[in-house]
């Protein structure tokens, strides 16, 4: 086996910890040439589409690809803000918060951001770790709840990366995060704050990403850690068994995905008279197509056309202060046990005459 390059073995170099914080990925633009270069490395992996290679790739090359990236792209370029994608957006600035935070916190951790599919990538992150110094590395996908085609899939690609570097630093993961208090704190100032603004609707619809429904008889925990946060968040605002709902939305292809969908909870609602209805997506930890084009413009589209008159979609935590506290503490136990405080200067003048033979000559 061939490894890539490294640098040489530096003595004298402080033992350092690292973090990557890990999303599913997005196009570089919201155009059908940068769409299709992603679904095509997102719709490859056999962790996200559970088909026979032979049937799917025919399918996914010769249908899919050649359909599907204009009508994306129209969805992303809606959503597209002048700083470029939503999700990288909110993902790099969490990083650069959550550094902030640990800083202010007495921890001297690296930080670096990476998207599953996409750049920047994670190897690319990495990469970046290592050659900052970093020889242990926490990986924190940033899907509350566990599913092989998320945080299964990451990790699949951390593995895939350390099977072409020489030095492989020490690995530990986030699986899950579904029952995290901060966590569970964090969404429930999210949807609290935006009562106090916008007043209280009747009914708070939870909207988590979908998955296949056979996806559980598989051994997926996912559907049973949505309901979990979902039970969380209602018990910690109060919320009786009338008052929310739980639904998944995005469904793909024909075959049965987890119930009840999102689509249709909010048209059966506007149906039933109901005039007001507040969507947040507890799976999501940043704004992006799934929340501000699937439920923020579809959804509300879905809502109103069935009857329904006021659509709220409450922001995903973004960069709110909860949330970044959240994530710090989350990271914090993680790193339990690895060095994270900044050296002094005593230890950093021994360090360096340890490494130049300056003890061995006194």
């Amino acid at each position: 086996m061939r490894f890539a390059a490294e640098p040489a073995h530096a003595h004298d170099r402080p033992e350092r910890a690292g973090i990557v914080l890990v999303n599913l990925g997005t196009p570089e633009a919201p155009t059908p040439k940068a769409v299709r270069r992603y679904l095509a490395e997102f719709l490859s992996d056999p962790r996200v589409v559970e088909i026979p290679r032979a049937l799917w790739l025919p399918i996914l090359h010769g249908v899919i690809l050649r359909t599907r990236p204009s009508k994306s792209a129209a969805k992303y370029a809606a959503i597209w803000s002048s700083e470029g994608s939503p999700l990288l957006v909110w993902t790099r600035t969490q990083a650069v918060r959550l550094l902030g935070s640990l800083g202010e916190r007495g921890h001297a951790v690296l930080v670096q951001h990476a998207m599953r599919y996409g750049k920047p990538s994670i190897p690319a992150a990495l990469d970046a770790l290592k050659e900052q110094g970093a020889t242990r590395v926490l990986v924190l996908p940033l899907y509350p709840q566990y599913a092989a085609s998320t945080t299964g899939s990451t990790i699949d690609a951390v593995q895939a990366w350390t099977c072409r570097v020489r030095r492989v630093p020490e690995l530990r993961m986030v699986n899950q995060f579904h029952d995290d208090a901060g966590t569970i704190d964090a969404l429930a100032t999210r949807v609290q704050d935006h009562w106090m603004r916008e007043g209280r609707g009747r009914m708070l619809v939870m909207s988590f990403h979908g998955l296949p429904a056979r996806s559980l008889a598989l051994g997926d925990p996912y559907h049973c850690q949505c309901l979990k946060t979902a039970r969380l968040l209602a018990d910690r605002l109060g919320l009786t068994r009338e008052e929310h709902q739980v639904t998944f939305q995005s469904r793909f292809g024909r075959a049965r995905w987890l119930e009840p969908y999102t689509d249709a909870t909010l048209r059966k609602l506007a149906q039933q008279g109901l005039e007001r209805v507040d969507v947040i997506c507890p799976g999501f930890v940043a704004d992006c197509l799934e929340t501000l084009e699937e439920i923020g413009i579809e959804g509300r589209s879905t809502f109103v056309a069935a009857g329904g008159k006021d659509f709220h979609l409450i922001p995903c935590l973004n960069d709110s202060p909860a949330w970044i506290d959240a994530l710090a503490k989350l990271a914090i136990r993680h790193l339990q046990g690895w060095p994270t405080q900044p050296e002094s200067d005593s230890e950093l003048r021994h360090r360096r005459e340890r490494a130049l033979g300056v003890g061995a000559r006194r």
